[in-house]
């Protein structure tokens, strides 16, 4: 599309249809949502337009500080509030993404955190992905989405985990939230996330005694793909 705001709505256009291509979402169960932290904006997916029917211009976009509407005729996501806490507690996030996808809800309806069994997992997560307490009564009656996200950030912040090194949380009775340093990314990471978590369940299935994985096992999978000292790959 052309027009103000362009390039971001064509990112988190992509990213919304992307997460329905990769099998994450059915009927309208998801959203992804894109930071210009430049600009100060946050673009996300309106409320509950069919992901067939969705184009450039209908994403929302708004004031990452307020989360006023500056662009966009539609309401934003419902879940637009926690998305605005997790960029503003996390400054390296620029792509989040929530999905109910089949075995990470499961687990999150579980209210078990996700065990890194294997080295599939720690490609992607270095540790175990957290769940979150469950909201009190009186947080599900009042500022609902925005205490969702706080729940996640209290869960990291209590863990000392860092955000880009465990990308996902799983929110407990909920479902699962990635992100990444894009949209892209955010994306790549639900896709993971639901990947390790339908691993995961097969694994106890087989083996209910499993143990995750030795940590240096676990850490240099991670590092080979992450950080400064990353070599999978291809360069450029």
């Amino acid at each position: 599309m052309s027009g103000p705001y362009a390039e971001l709505r064509d990112r988190v256009l992509e990213a919304n249809l992307e997460i329905v291509r990769a099998g994450l979402v059915v009927l309208t169960f998801g959203n992804a949502s894109a930071a210009d932290r430049n600009a100060g904006l946050v673009a996300i997916k309106p409320s509950g337009v069919r992901y067939d029917e969705l184009a450039a211009d209908e994403i929302v976009v708004l004031d990452l500080e307020s989360g006023a509407v500056v662009a966009g005729e539609a309401r934003p996501s419902s879940d637009t509030p926690t998305h605005l806490v997790l960029y503003r507690a996390f400054a390296a996030v620029g792509g989040v993404v929530h999905t109910h996808s089949p075995y990470a809800t499961a687990w999150a309806q579980a209210g078990r955190e996700l065990p890194c069994f294997g080295t599939t997992h720690a490609d992607h997560f270095d540790g175990l992905v957290p769940v979150t307490r469950r909201l009190e009564p009186a947080e599900i009656a009042g500022d609902y989405e925005r205490l969702t996200g706080e729940a996640i950030v209290e869960t990291f912040a209590r863990l000392e985990l860092d955000p880009l090194d465990r990308p996902a949380a799983l929110v407990a009775g909920h479902g699962p939230f990635a992100w990444g340093a894009d949209a892209a990314e955010a994306v790549e990471n639900a896709v993971a996330l639901e990947v390790v978590a339908a691993s995961a369940f097969r694994t106890e299935l087989l083996r209910p005694d499993a143990e995750p994985i030795d940590a240096d096992l676990r850490r240099r999978h991670f590092r080979r793909k992450h950080g400064e000292t990353a070599y999978y790959g291809q360069d450029g």
